[in-house]
Protein backbone atom coordinates (compact mmCIF):
# COMPACT_ATOMS: atom_id res chain seq x y z
CA UNK A 1 0.00 0.00 0.00
CA UNK A 2 1.46 3.37 -0.98
CA UNK A 3 1.75 6.05 1.67
CA UNK A 4 2.73 9.70 1.70
CA UNK A 5 4.66 11.70 4.24
CA UNK A 6 6.24 15.13 4.44
CA UNK A 7 10.00 14.98 4.83
CA UNK A 8 12.86 17.44 4.45
CA UNK A 9 16.07 17.65 2.53
CA UNK A 10 19.28 17.28 4.50
CA UNK A 11 19.55 21.03 5.02
CA UNK A 12 16.34 20.75 7.06
CA UNK A 13 14.75 23.65 5.20
CA UNK A 14 13.23 22.36 1.96
CA UNK A 15 10.04 20.32 2.49
CA UNK A 16 9.29 17.67 -0.07
CA UNK A 17 6.74 14.90 -0.41
CA UNK A 18 7.80 11.32 -0.92
CA UNK A 19 5.72 8.36 -1.95
CA UNK A 20 6.76 4.77 -1.43
CA UNK A 21 5.11 1.41 -1.02
CA UNK A 22 5.15 -0.19 2.41
CA UNK A 23 7.49 -2.86 1.10
CA UNK A 24 10.07 -0.33 -0.04
CA UNK A 25 11.11 0.80 3.39
CA UNK A 26 10.94 -0.37 6.94
CA UNK A 27 12.00 0.56 10.44
CA UNK A 28 13.39 -1.04 13.55
CA UNK A 29 12.64 -0.62 17.27
CA UNK A 30 14.68 -1.78 20.26
CA UNK A 31 12.61 -3.14 23.14
CA UNK A 32 9.44 -5.05 23.81
CA UNK A 33 8.36 -8.62 23.12
CA UNK A 34 5.47 -10.69 21.91
CA UNK A 35 5.07 -9.00 18.54
CA UNK A 36 2.10 -10.32 16.56
CA UNK A 37 1.40 -12.74 19.38
CA UNK A 38 4.66 -14.57 18.78
CA UNK A 39 6.09 -16.26 21.89
CA UNK A 40 9.18 -14.57 23.31
CA UNK A 41 11.31 -17.51 22.24
CA UNK A 42 10.31 -16.91 18.61
CA UNK A 43 11.02 -13.17 18.54
CA UNK A 44 13.92 -11.90 16.44
CA UNK A 45 16.83 -11.01 18.67
CA UNK A 46 20.26 -9.47 18.34
CA UNK A 47 21.87 -12.90 18.11
CA UNK A 48 19.97 -13.65 14.90
CA UNK A 49 21.53 -10.71 13.08
CA UNK A 50 24.93 -11.73 11.62
CA UNK A 51 27.93 -9.37 11.53
CA UNK A 52 28.15 -7.55 8.22
CA UNK A 53 30.69 -5.37 6.47
CA UNK A 54 29.76 -1.69 6.12
CA UNK A 55 27.93 -0.93 2.87
CA UNK A 56 25.52 1.68 1.60
CA UNK A 57 21.87 0.66 1.76
CA UNK A 58 18.80 1.93 -0.07
CA UNK A 59 16.87 4.87 1.33
CA UNK A 60 13.55 4.64 3.09
CA UNK A 61 13.63 3.83 6.81
CA UNK A 62 13.42 5.76 10.05
CA UNK A 63 14.76 4.47 13.33
CA UNK A 64 12.92 6.00 16.26
CA UNK A 65 14.31 5.38 19.70
CA UNK A 66 11.65 6.69 22.00
CA UNK A 67 10.02 7.32 25.38
CA UNK A 68 9.15 4.36 27.60
CA UNK A 69 8.42 1.75 24.99
CA UNK A 70 11.10 0.67 22.58
CA UNK A 71 9.84 0.76 19.03
CA UNK A 72 11.48 1.49 15.68
CA UNK A 73 9.07 3.16 13.33
CA UNK A 74 8.82 2.69 9.64
CA UNK A 75 6.67 5.08 7.72
CA UNK A 76 5.52 6.36 4.36
CA UNK A 77 8.70 7.43 2.72
CA UNK A 78 10.43 7.41 6.06
CA UNK A 79 11.20 4.63 8.45
CA UNK A 80 11.56 5.30 12.13
CA UNK A 81 13.16 3.15 14.73
CA UNK A 82 12.78 3.56 18.50
CA UNK A 83 15.07 2.20 21.12
CA UNK A 84 14.99 2.46 24.86
CA UNK A 85 11.55 3.60 25.91
CA UNK A 86 9.52 5.41 23.26
CA UNK A 87 6.07 3.88 23.45
CA UNK A 88 4.28 7.22 23.79
CA UNK A 89 6.17 8.77 20.87
CA UNK A 90 5.71 5.64 18.79
CA UNK A 91 1.98 5.50 19.49
CA UNK A 92 1.62 9.09 18.33
CA UNK A 93 3.67 8.55 15.17
CA UNK A 94 1.71 5.45 14.21
CA UNK A 95 -1.55 7.32 14.73
CA UNK A 96 -0.55 10.49 12.89
CA UNK A 97 2.02 9.46 10.27
CA UNK A 98 0.94 5.96 9.25
CA UNK A 99 4.42 4.78 10.20
CA UNK A 100 5.63 1.22 10.25
CA UNK A 101 7.62 0.81 13.46
CA UNK A 102 10.47 -1.45 14.32
CA UNK A 103 11.08 -1.31 18.05
CA UNK A 104 14.57 -2.03 19.41
CA UNK A 105 14.92 -2.48 23.15
CA UNK A 106 17.44 -4.03 25.51
CA UNK A 107 14.61 -5.07 27.88
CA UNK A 108 16.51 -3.77 30.89
CA UNK A 109 15.33 -3.74 34.53
CA UNK A 110 12.79 -0.95 33.89
CA UNK A 111 11.24 -2.32 30.68
CA UNK A 112 7.66 -3.45 30.21
CA UNK A 113 6.48 -4.97 26.94
CA UNK A 114 2.92 -4.25 28.10
CA UNK A 115 3.56 -0.59 27.28
CA UNK A 116 3.27 -1.66 23.63
CA UNK A 117 0.09 -3.71 23.95
CA UNK A 118 -1.95 -1.38 21.75
CA UNK A 119 0.44 -1.72 18.79
CA UNK A 120 1.89 -5.18 19.29
CA UNK A 121 -0.36 -6.66 16.58
CA UNK A 122 -0.34 -3.61 14.34
CA UNK A 123 0.75 -4.44 10.77
CA UNK A 124 3.16 -1.49 10.82
CA UNK A 125 4.95 -2.57 13.99
CA UNK A 126 7.95 -4.81 14.50
CA UNK A 127 9.90 -5.54 17.69
CA UNK A 128 13.53 -6.62 18.02
CA UNK A 129 15.32 -7.20 21.30
CA UNK A 130 18.89 -5.94 21.13
CA UNK A 131 21.57 -3.63 22.43
CA UNK A 132 22.65 -0.46 20.63
CA UNK A 133 26.19 -1.04 21.92
CA UNK A 134 26.60 -3.77 19.25
CA UNK A 135 27.93 -2.17 16.07
CA UNK A 136 27.38 -5.15 13.75
CA UNK A 137 23.81 -5.57 15.01
CA UNK A 138 22.90 -1.91 14.56
CA UNK A 139 24.51 -1.68 11.13
CA UNK A 140 22.72 -4.81 9.95
CA UNK A 141 19.42 -3.50 11.28
CA UNK A 142 19.81 -0.14 9.55
CA UNK A 143 20.63 -1.89 6.28
CA UNK A 144 18.06 -4.67 6.37
CA UNK A 145 15.22 -2.40 7.45
CA UNK A 146 16.26 0.43 5.11
CA UNK A 147 16.17 2.99 7.92
CA UNK A 148 16.17 6.66 6.89
CA UNK A 149 15.45 8.42 10.21
CA UNK A 150 16.82 7.69 13.68
CA UNK A 151 15.25 8.97 16.90
CA UNK A 152 17.68 8.00 19.63
CA UNK A 153 16.04 7.90 23.08
CA UNK A 154 17.90 4.85 24.41
CA UNK A 155 19.74 5.74 27.62
CA UNK A 156 20.25 5.10 31.30
CA UNK A 157 18.44 8.07 32.83
CA UNK A 158 17.79 7.83 36.56
CA UNK A 159 20.13 10.17 38.44
CA UNK A 160 20.01 8.12 41.66
CA UNK A 161 21.25 5.06 39.78
CA UNK A 162 24.11 7.06 38.29
CA UNK A 163 25.44 7.71 41.78
CA UNK A 164 25.65 3.93 42.33
CA UNK A 165 26.58 2.56 38.89
CA UNK A 166 28.13 5.33 36.86
CA UNK A 167 30.01 2.86 34.63
CA UNK A 168 26.72 1.64 33.13
CA UNK A 169 25.79 5.22 32.28
CA UNK A 170 29.07 5.71 30.43
CA UNK A 171 28.60 2.45 28.57
CA UNK A 172 24.95 2.97 27.58
CA UNK A 173 24.84 6.72 27.07
CA UNK A 174 28.26 7.45 25.55
CA UNK A 175 29.36 4.16 24.01
CA UNK A 176 25.83 3.32 22.86
CA UNK A 177 25.48 6.69 21.17
CA UNK A 178 28.93 6.38 19.58
CA UNK A 179 28.10 2.94 18.16
CA UNK A 180 24.78 4.16 16.76
CA UNK A 181 26.41 7.22 15.19
CA UNK A 182 29.18 5.15 13.59
CA UNK A 183 26.69 2.59 12.26
CA UNK A 184 24.62 5.46 10.85
CA UNK A 185 27.72 6.99 9.21
CA UNK A 186 28.75 3.67 7.65
CA UNK A 187 25.22 3.00 6.40
CA UNK A 188 24.99 6.43 4.80
CA UNK A 189 21.25 6.62 4.10
CA UNK A 190 19.83 8.33 7.21
CA UNK A 191 18.18 11.70 6.56
CA UNK A 192 17.44 12.58 10.19
CA UNK A 193 19.23 11.58 13.40
CA UNK A 194 17.37 13.02 16.39
CA UNK A 195 19.50 12.70 19.51
CA UNK A 196 17.46 13.00 22.70
CA UNK A 197 19.26 14.70 25.57
CA UNK A 198 18.22 16.42 28.81
CA UNK A 199 18.00 19.85 30.45
CA UNK A 200 20.46 18.55 33.05
CA UNK A 201 23.39 19.02 30.67
CA UNK A 202 23.09 22.75 31.38
CA UNK A 203 23.54 22.19 35.10
CA UNK A 204 21.73 24.08 37.82
CA UNK A 205 19.90 27.27 36.85
CA UNK A 206 20.62 30.28 39.06
CA UNK A 207 17.85 31.19 41.50
CA UNK A 208 17.90 34.73 40.10
CA UNK A 209 16.93 33.67 36.55
CA UNK A 210 13.38 34.62 35.60
CA UNK A 211 10.97 31.77 34.88
CA UNK A 212 10.88 31.05 31.14
CA UNK A 213 14.17 32.83 30.45
CA UNK A 214 16.60 30.04 31.27
CA UNK A 215 19.15 28.13 29.21
CA UNK A 216 19.33 29.03 25.53
CA UNK A 217 20.43 26.54 22.87
CA UNK A 218 23.83 27.42 21.44
CA UNK A 219 24.78 30.10 23.97
CA UNK A 220 24.39 28.57 27.45
CA UNK A 221 27.45 26.51 28.38
CA UNK A 222 27.00 22.87 29.34
CA UNK A 223 27.87 22.35 33.03
CA UNK A 224 26.50 18.98 34.22
CA UNK A 225 26.66 18.22 37.95
CA UNK A 226 26.02 14.46 38.17
CA UNK A 227 27.30 11.34 36.34
CA UNK A 228 24.05 10.90 34.37
CA UNK A 229 24.07 14.46 33.04
CA UNK A 230 27.80 14.27 32.29
CA UNK A 231 27.34 11.19 30.11
CA UNK A 232 24.46 12.84 28.25
CA UNK A 233 26.65 15.90 27.61
CA UNK A 234 29.43 13.60 26.35
CA UNK A 235 26.97 11.88 24.01
CA UNK A 236 25.92 15.29 22.67
CA UNK A 237 29.52 16.20 21.86
CA UNK A 238 29.88 12.95 19.93
CA UNK A 239 26.64 13.54 18.04
CA UNK A 240 27.59 17.06 17.03
CA UNK A 241 31.11 15.97 16.04
CA UNK A 242 29.58 13.43 13.64
CA UNK A 243 27.43 16.20 12.18
CA UNK A 244 30.42 18.49 11.63
CA UNK A 245 32.95 15.86 10.50
CA UNK A 246 30.81 13.35 8.62
CA UNK A 247 27.63 15.34 7.86
CA UNK A 248 25.48 12.88 9.82
CA UNK A 249 22.17 14.84 9.91
CA UNK A 250 21.97 15.32 13.68
CA UNK A 251 19.28 17.26 15.56
CA UNK A 252 19.58 17.46 19.37
CA UNK A 253 16.74 17.94 21.86
CA UNK A 254 17.08 18.89 25.55
CA UNK A 255 13.99 18.34 27.63
CA UNK A 256 12.56 19.08 31.06
CA UNK A 257 11.21 16.26 33.26
CA UNK A 258 8.61 14.11 31.51
CA UNK A 259 5.70 12.46 33.33
CA UNK A 260 2.60 10.51 32.37
CA UNK A 261 1.39 6.99 31.51
CA UNK A 262 3.83 4.09 31.01
CA UNK A 263 6.72 5.58 33.00
CA UNK A 264 8.68 3.17 35.20
CA UNK A 265 7.91 4.12 38.83
CA UNK A 266 11.46 4.96 39.87
CA UNK A 267 10.67 8.52 38.77
CA UNK A 268 9.12 10.99 41.23
CA UNK A 269 5.48 11.25 40.10
CA UNK A 270 4.74 7.56 39.39
CA UNK A 271 6.69 6.58 42.53
CA UNK A 272 4.64 8.89 44.75
CA UNK A 273 1.45 7.77 43.02
CA UNK A 274 2.11 4.08 43.70
CA UNK A 275 3.15 4.77 47.29
CA UNK A 276 -0.12 6.60 47.92
CA UNK A 277 -1.98 3.65 46.39
CA UNK A 278 -0.17 1.30 48.78
CA UNK A 279 -0.78 3.52 51.81
CA UNK A 280 2.95 4.08 52.34
CA UNK A 281 4.85 7.27 53.13
CA UNK A 282 6.52 9.32 50.42
CA UNK A 283 10.33 9.69 50.71
CA UNK A 284 11.30 13.35 50.33
CA UNK A 285 14.95 14.00 49.47
CA UNK A 286 16.40 16.66 51.76
CA UNK A 287 13.81 19.37 52.42
CA UNK A 288 11.87 18.81 49.20
CA UNK A 289 12.40 22.42 48.14
CA UNK A 290 14.16 21.58 44.87
CA UNK A 291 12.05 22.58 41.88
CA UNK A 292 11.47 20.93 38.53
CA UNK A 293 9.53 21.71 35.37
CA UNK A 294 7.32 18.73 34.52
CA UNK A 295 5.89 18.28 31.02
CA UNK A 296 3.11 15.81 30.25
CA UNK A 297 4.20 13.04 27.89
CA UNK A 298 1.57 13.79 25.20
CA UNK A 299 2.99 17.30 24.83
CA UNK A 300 6.49 15.82 24.63
CA UNK A 301 5.48 13.29 21.97
CA UNK A 302 3.89 16.08 19.95
CA UNK A 303 7.11 18.12 20.23
CA UNK A 304 9.13 15.21 18.82
CA UNK A 305 6.74 14.84 15.89
CA UNK A 306 7.10 18.56 15.11
CA UNK A 307 10.89 18.41 15.37
CA UNK A 308 10.97 15.26 13.23
CA UNK A 309 9.02 16.93 10.43
CA UNK A 310 10.07 20.57 10.74
CA UNK A 311 13.33 20.74 12.68
CA UNK A 312 16.55 21.83 11.00
CA UNK A 313 19.61 19.59 10.87
CA UNK A 314 22.46 20.83 13.05
CA UNK A 315 20.14 22.61 15.48
CA UNK A 316 19.38 22.06 19.18
CA UNK A 317 15.83 22.39 20.52
CA UNK A 318 14.80 22.80 24.16
CA UNK A 319 11.53 21.05 25.07
CA UNK A 320 9.96 22.34 28.25
CA UNK A 321 7.53 24.39 30.27
CA UNK A 322 7.89 27.55 32.31
CA UNK A 323 5.93 26.22 35.29
CA UNK A 324 8.14 25.18 38.21
CA UNK A 325 6.96 23.09 41.13
CA UNK A 326 8.88 21.80 44.15
CA UNK A 327 8.98 18.14 45.07
CA UNK A 328 7.02 18.78 48.24
CA UNK A 329 4.35 20.62 46.22
CA UNK A 330 4.06 17.61 43.93
CA UNK A 331 3.44 15.45 46.99
CA UNK A 332 0.73 17.84 48.22
CA UNK A 333 -1.07 17.86 44.86
CA UNK A 334 -1.04 14.07 44.74
CA UNK A 335 -2.35 13.93 48.31
CA UNK A 336 -5.36 16.01 47.26
CA UNK A 337 -6.05 13.66 44.33
CA UNK A 338 -6.11 10.75 46.79
CA UNK A 339 -8.60 12.51 49.07
CA UNK A 340 -6.16 13.77 51.69
CA UNK A 341 -5.48 17.31 52.83
CA UNK A 342 -3.67 19.34 50.18
CA UNK A 343 -1.00 20.02 52.81
CA UNK A 344 0.97 16.82 53.32
CA UNK A 345 1.63 15.97 56.95
CA UNK A 346 4.05 13.65 58.69
CA UNK A 347 1.40 10.96 58.20
CA UNK A 348 2.28 10.92 54.51
CA UNK A 349 5.92 12.02 54.30
CA UNK A 350 9.29 10.79 55.46
CA UNK A 351 12.34 13.00 54.93
CA UNK A 352 15.43 11.10 53.77
CA UNK A 353 19.03 11.95 52.95
CA UNK A 354 19.42 14.11 49.88
CA UNK A 355 21.41 13.13 46.79
CA UNK A 356 25.17 13.82 46.87
CA UNK A 357 24.29 16.88 44.80
CA UNK A 358 20.77 17.91 43.85
CA UNK A 359 20.34 20.80 41.40
CA UNK A 360 17.87 23.31 42.79
CA UNK A 361 16.13 24.07 39.48
CA UNK A 362 16.35 23.93 35.69
CA UNK A 363 14.91 26.62 33.43
CA UNK A 364 14.78 26.47 29.64
CA UNK A 365 14.12 29.04 26.97
CA UNK A 366 11.77 27.29 24.51
CA UNK A 367 11.29 30.09 21.98
CA UNK A 368 13.02 28.13 19.19
CA UNK A 369 10.59 25.21 19.53
CA UNK A 370 7.67 27.65 19.68
CA UNK A 371 8.77 29.04 16.32
CA UNK A 372 8.14 25.57 14.84
CA UNK A 373 4.53 25.77 16.06
CA UNK A 374 4.69 23.84 19.35
CA UNK A 375 2.72 24.92 22.40
CA UNK A 376 2.09 23.16 25.71
CA UNK A 377 -1.52 21.91 25.78
CA UNK A 378 -1.79 19.91 29.02
CA UNK A 379 -1.27 21.89 32.23
CA UNK A 380 0.35 20.22 35.22
CA UNK A 381 -2.80 19.71 37.29
CA UNK A 382 -4.69 18.05 34.43
CA UNK A 383 -1.69 15.91 33.47
CA UNK A 384 -1.28 14.81 37.08
CA UNK A 385 -4.91 13.70 37.24
CA UNK A 386 -4.59 11.76 33.97
CA UNK A 387 -1.40 10.12 35.22
CA UNK A 388 -2.93 9.00 38.53
CA UNK A 389 -5.97 7.57 36.70
CA UNK A 390 -3.69 5.57 34.39
CA UNK A 391 -1.61 4.06 37.20
CA UNK A 392 -4.72 3.06 39.13
CA UNK A 393 -5.63 0.79 36.21
CA UNK A 394 -2.21 -0.32 34.96
CA UNK A 395 0.03 -1.29 37.88
CA UNK A 396 0.35 -4.76 36.40
CA UNK A 397 2.53 -3.37 33.60
CA UNK A 398 5.51 -4.20 35.85
CA UNK A 399 6.30 -7.18 38.04
CA UNK A 400 6.08 -7.04 41.82
CA UNK A 401 9.89 -7.15 41.94
CA UNK A 402 10.26 -4.28 39.46
CA UNK A 403 7.91 -2.10 41.49
CA UNK A 404 9.53 -3.00 44.82
CA UNK A 405 13.01 -2.00 43.65
CA UNK A 406 11.67 1.24 42.16
CA UNK A 407 9.88 2.48 45.29
CA UNK A 408 12.86 2.65 47.65
CA UNK A 409 14.02 6.21 48.58
CA UNK A 410 17.35 5.94 46.74
CA UNK A 411 17.44 3.27 44.00
CA UNK A 412 21.02 2.16 43.39
CA UNK A 413 22.37 -0.16 40.72
CA UNK A 414 25.87 -0.86 41.99
CA UNK A 415 28.97 -1.05 39.81
CA UNK A 416 29.69 -4.68 38.98
CA UNK A 417 33.08 -6.34 38.65
CA UNK A 418 32.22 -7.18 35.03
CA UNK A 419 31.49 -3.59 34.11
CA UNK A 420 34.36 -2.07 36.05
CA UNK A 421 36.90 -4.44 34.48
CA UNK A 422 35.86 -3.28 31.02
CA UNK A 423 37.14 0.23 31.70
Amino acid sequence: MATDTATKDEDGKSPRSSNTSSSAASSAVVGGSGVDGTPDSMLPSQGEYPPVAPRRGSRGTTVVQALWGSPLVRGPGTEEASSGGGSNVVLRLIENLSCRIVCIDKLDYCSSIKNLDTVINHPNFKFVQGNICSYSFMLYLLQSEKIDTVMHFAASTHVDNSFGNSFAFTENNIMGTHVLLEATRSYGQVKRFIHVSTDEVYGETSRTVTVGEGAVEGSTLLAPTNPYAATKAGAEFLAMSYYRSYKVPVIITRGNNVYGPRQYPEKLIPKFTLLFMRGEKLPIHGTGEEKRCHLYVDDVARAFQIILLNGSVGEVYNIGTSREISNIEVASKLAALFGHSSQCSSDHLTFVENRPFNDYRYQLNISKLAELGWRQEVDFDEGLRLTVDWYKSNCSNWTVHQIAQALVPHPRLQNSDTVSKSF
